[in-house]
């Protein structure tokens, strides 16, 4: 219980950092900032706010939390899709994707159904998918639609839920009623981190954009400084972790940051494709939710595999 509270009281004395800094870059005037990317920032930790006082549930209620996490990809998917226009061929695959795909996915991982929850969609609903928009008769731009909703799918669905997942993976060095919960939160925390971090160092430091048409404001210099802080940051919190050594919570901290970069970067191509600069308005203030958990997405699935291949138990 101790190792709980610690926890929290770590997030959340992260988080109002993370609150101070923004507040004073806004009332800088002489640093030359923009005052987009300071809003950006702000809108970054505001979400973030929230975003981990839902986390907070799954100390009590890890049921709930999936539930809760089925609603944010819900949303999410719903956004990606608004993203491209669709044909009246798609709409009953689609009518399938969110009513009873989507919702089934969360229930298989409420149930700790690995085997299941693992290919229900890279194998079933990715077929199931082509066949009915085949069955439709609508030919034209067909691969171009039926890819759209398997990617939207894979991402906003299937690669999210691979976070409240964690709240049953079973692992050889998990101690305490709430070791899961701290493992969901350890990697929702190095997600925020790592974004927070690499926003800065970036705006600090950065020369080097990666890829300027894609998002002129993620340099190499804020991806890499960002993940060896975040890595830093996972070690001194090891301690809340099943993995034994400083050193692995660290490697895994920077599997985490690298992982949620890519996700960023992924999402902001496709809304940069369609001419979106924002996909919502879920929080007030706040891109939409897709924009804040295309991180989280990318990294889950990727985390979870890791650990559980790792430091699962036997």
């Amino acid at each position: 219980m101790l190792k709980d509270w610690a926890l929290l009281g770590i997030v959340l004395v992260l988080l109002s950092l993370a609150t101070f800094v923004g507040r004073w870059l806004q009332r800088q005037t002489t640093l030359g900032l923009d005052k987009r990317s300071v809003d950006s920032f702000n809108s970054r930790v505001n979400a973030w706010w929230f975003f981990s006082l839902v986390l907070g549930i799954a100390f009590f209620q890890p049921t709930l939390t999936v539930v809760l996490f089925g609603l944010l990809s819900f949303w999410a998917l719903r956004e990606f899709v608004t993203l491209t226009p669709t044909s009246m061929g798609d709409h009953r695959a689609l009518f399938w994707v969110f009513f009873f795909f989507t919702p089934m996915q969360f229930v298989l991982v409420s149930l700790n159904y690995y085997d299941f929850f693992s290919i229900l969609i890279p194998v079933y609903a990715f077929l199931f998918i082509a066949a009915r928009v085949a069955i439709s008769g609508d030919f034209k731009r067909f691969l171009e639609r039926v890819a759209k909703v398997q990617f939207g799918l894979l991402v906003c669905v299937y690669c999210l839920s691979f976070a409240p997942a964690l709240l049953f993976l079973e692992c050889k060095n998990m101690d305490g009623n709430y070791a899961n919960a701290r493992l969901l939160f350890f990697f929702v925390t190095m997600v925020l981190i790592s974004e927070l971090l690499q926003f800065l160092l970036g705006r600090m430091f950065g020369k080097h954009v990666i890829a300027e048409v894609v998002d002129s404001t993620r340099t190499w210099e804020g991806v890499i400084g960002g993940s060896g802080a975040t890595a830093i940051i996972g070690m001194s919190l090891y301690w809340a972790t099943p993995f034994p050594a400083w050193w692995q919570a660290a490697a895994m901290a920077a599997l985490i940051a690298v992982m949620a970069s890519a996700g960023a970067m992924t999402l902001a191509a496709i809304k940069k494709d369609r001419g979106e600069v924002s996909t919502g308005t879920l929080i007030e203030g706040h891109a939409g939710v897709l924009s804040r958990i295309d991180a989280v997405c990318f990294a889950a699935p990727v985390f979870y595999h890791v650990t559980k291949y790792f430091f699962g138990a036997a």
